[in-house]
């Protein structure tokens, strides 16, 4: 597994599996198949309810846990300082790890925007004590990302966001770059668009006639196309799947590489049309829910 080095010199798998939206009873068998065939790098985050099951997927895994990355996020309802500090120590008892590999703000909270700052404080605070390896946020904009740099003095490790050709973020991706912050696709195959909630009109990245169209040239998945445009491009990608044809699918990406007009042709499906929430809708009154005890 090819790695990424992150701006505080920590080693990190390129890609790994994410488990959004894997109910718990599937979440075991998913991480323990993705272990089983290569990947060392795995996604969670409080809010999806499934750390419990990642964490007994790992201690029963025959791959030492120092050689596995785990990834968790903090969500919204646990943000301000000593909040954010007891929300690291529910997840920590959940993985069942003493320590985080990365630990990441799940969304900027706009509407309080202070109590986000308290809640990364935290994060800096648990990155100095050595209980995790690395920080860093998730779905913050410009704006979230320039008030953050302002007030705190450790830069994010990693940005995770939504990233596929439908939707590429470009501006938060150059703030990024410029700023030594990793760019971390989640939906790097699109898959947010099956999703209910966000609009039945939306068409999968996946069926997109120039995607196929490259995929059968090479020989590869519509998938494997859509991950490899995001790795050329020196991002993390964490695809989900349940199923371990398809977890084996999309870690068979490292053998071939697309020329620069099909990367051109990919980066040209944009639609500007954002498949999760809108960042600055997210508030507390519409998006909290109490995350439970260990």
């Amino acid at each position: 597994m090819q790695t990424l080095t992150l701006n505080n010199g920590v080693e990190m798998p390129v890609l790994g599996l994410g488990v959004f939206q894997t109910p718990p009873d599937e979440t075991r068998a998913a991480v323990t198949a993705a272990l089983d065939l290569g990947y060392r790098h795995i996604d969670t985050a409080a809010a999806y309810g499934n750390e419990r099951e990642v964490g007994q997927a790992v201690r029963e895994s025959a791959v030492p846990r120092e050689d596995i990355f785990v990834e968790t996020k903090i969500w919204i309802s646990d943000y301000g300082y000593d909040e954010t500090l007891h929300g690291f120590d529910k997840s920590a008892a959940k993985l069942g790890v003493d320590r985080i590999d990365l630990l990441v703000l799940h969304q900027a909270l706009p509407s309080d925007f202070d109590k986000t700052l308290a809640a990364y404080r935290a994060l800096e605070e648990l990155l100095a004590d050595g209980k995790v390896r690395a920080i860093g946020v998730s779905n913050f904009m410009v704006d979230h990302l320039t008030a953050l740099l302002d007030a705190t003095s450790v830069v994010p490790a990693v940005n995770q966001l939504e990233i596929h050709p439908y939707f590429q973020q470009r501006a938060v991706l150059d703030f990024d770059d410029r700023h030594g912050i990793l760019n971390q696709a989640w939906s790097p195959i699109g898959g947010i668009t099956f999703y209910p909630g966000y609009g039945e009109d939306r068409r999968s990245v996946l069926d997109d006639p120039a995607v196929i169209r490259i995929a059968e040239a090479r020989g590869k998945s519509p998938a494997q196309v859509l991950l490899r445009w995001g790795l050329q491009q020196g991002r993390s990608v964490i695809p989900k799947s349940t199923k371990r044809h398809r977890i084996a699918e999309n870690i068979d990406v490292f053998g071939f590489e697309l020329t620069a007009d099909e990367l051109k042709a990919l980066d040209g499906l944009e639609t500007g049309r954002r498949g999760g929430p809108e960042p600055e809708n997210v508030t507390l009154a519409d998006f909290g829910r109490a995350i439970p005890e260990a």
